[in-house]
């Protein structure tokens, strides 16, 4: 990761922090409170050393001092109660800040986007890395900088009692410094290499678990454990690299950086000798320098803390920054529901897939869009439900160009019927109402029993109130698609999209789902995406898209007459028709 993309996580991060930097502030208060509360025992050692050398008998004094001694260690853990929790409450407001701007961002972007993003990637953007800083987060600001402040206080306190010693107790901090430097050389290309191969063994754990089904079904298993456990290997190989690199300064940082009394006990031992360093402040010396290595130590800690956050900030904030659709928010007023494609073109991922799209469907028809995969059919079909942003030309709907129709005047406007049917993990019931959620029980289901669900949801164990699953796990495709449709038809949207939405369905139920269909669209404007050509042969019209360009248009006996294309698609279709029924009646005739 960049180091710009890393200062831009932490100046986003920052203006997050904003709203809640007084409570940020008073954690770092009471976070310096506590760590001088770690202090106050050694002072109270060191007077009882003191006057156990100058030989005072009262035992009341050293009770009294024992007493210090606690009330030091009862103020460190209370202050440290007070910072921790008004820093974690900060930390969960800004964490629950973040994960909404994520989410309203999501309304945003382009529908593309959000579909051609693994939603793994959008999950874990929203979850895990939000999860993951606020650890770092909430321990980060205030422990960091009062394990940074004690110690300052200290060597300023020492000062005062005698700048030799001072100095002395300093002598092992060059020694630790350049130790540091030499384990932070090259750290933020060695940390951003280490996210890379972590991403890159989890995304193939994650690729692992979901084809397993496949992976048995094919016998890969060898070749596709050999691959994640080439990924695990190499995130060890590479944790274990930097590791040893950095191995000798950590292991001379830890060992000498901690070690001042090398310095301070034998010189103050010349200094107590020569008269010039009095027992008292050499005993309070001694005992206090035992306490400035460790605060630095415990900051230090927090580098990878720092790290890690500039980084999953930095990654977070790749996706707050995605190119967003810019509707006006005003209504417009579109003149009819014609739909018109002007000269479009579209390039996904720098390659023009659409090149110069012209083509016109009228209001209330039906219209097909047929063609080779990957030939733009679906493309066009969400470029009409703007879906992204054409590069060039224009899609308008009764003579506005969709860029200046409102998102949720144009969602109102459109429903949109995909072959991969998505369900909540939530009631058929309330599934089916998501096309409009202010349907009652009785309008949901008397939608239902027109997209030819109705039966089977009753079926179900729990009917109506059977749980889906997540995205729809708990159906079959066919059924599935069934409750998209019923969804649609409660939307009654005025232009109606189907995107290969009978690709699921097995030839017991097409008849089901091509009636649900018809009722559908009644009085509607129809647009669908098929490959099962004699499922659109009385459309209005057929288009056929071919490498991204309008290839022919008309009805469907024109097209076989006229389109080489066409004709030899139509004839593919009714061989595989053909193909079906002979395996079917040779199977019957087996049985």
């Amino acid at each position: 990761m960049g180091e710009k993309q890393m200062q831009s996580g932490f100046s986003r991060l920052k203006e997050l922090a904003a709203g809640h930097r007084g409570s940020y502030i008073a954690s770092v208060v009471f976070a310096i409170l506590g760590v001088a509360g770690t202090m106050v025992p050694y002072i109270a050692v060191s007077h009882i050393i003191i006057k156990l050398i100058e030989g005072q008998r009262s035992f009341a004094f050293y009770l009294s001092w024992c007493a210090v001694a606690a009330l030091g260690y009862l103020a460190k853990s209370l202050f440290h109660s007070i910072s921790t929790t008004l820093s974690h409450k900060a930390t969960f407001a800004v964490i629950s800040e973040l994960r909404y701007r994520i989410a309203e961002k999501l309304t945003r972007v382009p529908m593309g986007y959000v579909l051609n993003t693994p939603s793994g990637k959008i999950k874990n953007s929203m979850v895990e890395k939000v999860d993951s800083i606020e650890p770092a987060l909430a321990h980060v600001l205030p422990e960091m900088t009062s394990n940074l402040l004690i110690p300052l206080c200290i060597v300023c306190y020492l000062f005062v009692l005698d700048w030799r010693m001072a100095l002395i107790s300093l002598i092992t901090l060059p020694i630790g410094a350049l130790c540091y430097m030499g384990m932070m050389k090259d750290y933020e290309t060695k940390f951003g290499k280490y996210v890379g191969v972590s991403k890159h063994m989890n995304a193939t754990a994650v690729e692992y678990i979901n084809g397993i089904e496949v992976i048995k079904a094919f016998g890969q298993s060898a070749s596709s454990y050999a691959k994640f456990s080439k990924a695990v290997r190499e995130n060890a190989e590479y944790g274990l690299s930097w590791m040893k690199e950095v191995q000798i300064y950590f292991a001379m940082g830890i060992g000498i950086w901690p070690s001042v009394l090398i310095g301070v006990l034998p010189l103050g031992c010349v200094f107590y000798m020569n008269g010039s360093l009095s027992a008292p402040v050499f005993i309070t010396v001694m005992i206090l320098a035992l306490g400035i290595v460790a605060p630095l130590l415990s900051a230090l800690y927090y580098t990878d803390d720092i790290a890690k956050i500039g980084t999953i900030m930095g990654d977070i904030g790749s996706l707050l920054d995605e190119k967003e659709l810019i509707r006006p928010r005003v209504p417009a007023k579109p003149q009819g529901l014609d739909i018109k494609l002007h000269n479009l073109s579209f390039s996904y991922d720098k390659i023009e897939i659409l090149h110069n799209v012209s083509l016109s469907i009228p209001a209330f028809s039906v219209t097909a869009l047929v063609g080779p995969s990957g030939g733009g059919k679906s493309t066009i079909a969400k470029l009409i439900a703007s879906f992204w942003d054409v590069d060039g030309g224009s899609v308008s709907i009764g003579g506005v160009d969709v860029k200046n129709i409102p998102s949720e005047q144009l969602n109102d406007m459109i429903a949109y019927v995909a072959q991969d049917t998505y369900l909540f993990d939530e009631t058929v019931l309330e599934n089916i109402r998501m096309g409009n959620p202010k349907a009652s029980d009785d309008a949901v289901k008397a939608v239902a029993q027109s997209a030819g669900c109705h039966d089977f949801i009753l079926s179900l164990e729990h009917g109506y109130d059977t749980v889906a699953g997540g995205a729809g796990g708990h159906l079959s495709g066919g059924e599935r698609q069934r409750i998209a449709i019923a969804r649609a038809m409660l939307k009654d949207a005025p232009i109606v999209i189907l995107d290969e939405a009978t690709a699921y369905t097995d030839p017991e139920n097409e008849s089901v789902i091509q009636s649900a269909i018809a009722k559908l669209v009644e009085g509607k404007t129809l647009i669908v995406i098929a490959h099962r050509l004699s499922t659109i042969t009385d459309s209005d019209q057929i288009i056929v898209i071919d490498r991204g360009r309008v290839a022919d248009w008309g009805r469907h006996e024109e097209l076989l007459a006229s389109s080489p294309l066409y004709r030899s698609m139509w004839q593919a279709h009714i061989s595989a028709k053909d193909n079906v029924k002979d395996n079917v009646y040779e199977e019957a005739a087996h049985v």
